[in-house]
């Protein structure tokens, strides 16, 4: 069982990327805050569009300013990613690529934000960081198969690992001036 997608609601994320001192690309996650449906997953800064967001960038950038306290004047947009559907919580995200320049102390929203996580790019791209679980879904009939990238704070899954599993390739490849 799907999200109806009629009730889709339009969100964004803000991919944030920099190079640290040693010229390694690191990604920057959030563990989302207890609680909620999403309560305790890793996952991009970003969340749904409000009607003072002029665009879903707008959405992107607003949402990282107000959970990790990243300036929009600190973030390039690199890349417009293409837009993807949740299987169970009937979200529409729109990704969007971020080189930043790293803030010297992060500003955490602790309401939506439990930590800031500054993951290398060579740690998701481990061939041994994929897997696969097996989930019970609430409301579907049976269990599904669940992929993810265990990393050392724990699993990337769902639209945020789905998102990643398009995207390391692609950075790894240097398809982007990052």
């Amino acid at each position: 069982m799907a999200a109806d997608v009629a009730r889709r609601v339009d969100s964004a994320v803000l991919i944030p990327v920099y190079r640290d001192g040693a010229g390694e690309l690191r990604l920057v996650l959030i563990r989302r805050s207890p609680g909620g449906s999403h309560g305790g997953h890793l996952a991009f800064p970003g969340g749904k569009r409000e009607p003072e967001d002029a665009s879903m960038r707008d959405t992107a950038l607003r949402e990282a300013s107000e959970e990790i306290g990243l300036s929009p004047s600190n973030v390039e947009i690199v890349a417009d990613l293409p837009p993807m559907d949740t299987r169970t919580t009937g979200f529409r995200i729109y990704p969007f690529l971020g080189r930043i320049e790293r803030p010297a102390e992060w500003h955490q929203n602790e309401n939506e934000v439990a930590e800031i996580l500054e993951v290398s790019l060579s740690m998701l791209a481990r061939p041994d960081a994929r897997g696969e679980s097996v989930e019970q879904f609430p409301g579907w009939d049976a269990p599904a198969s669940t992929p993810f990238l265990a990393i050392d704070q724990g699993r990337i899954w769902g639209a945020t690992y789905r998102i990643l599993f398009d995207l390391i390739p692609r950075l790894t490849a240097g398809e982007w001036v990052l």
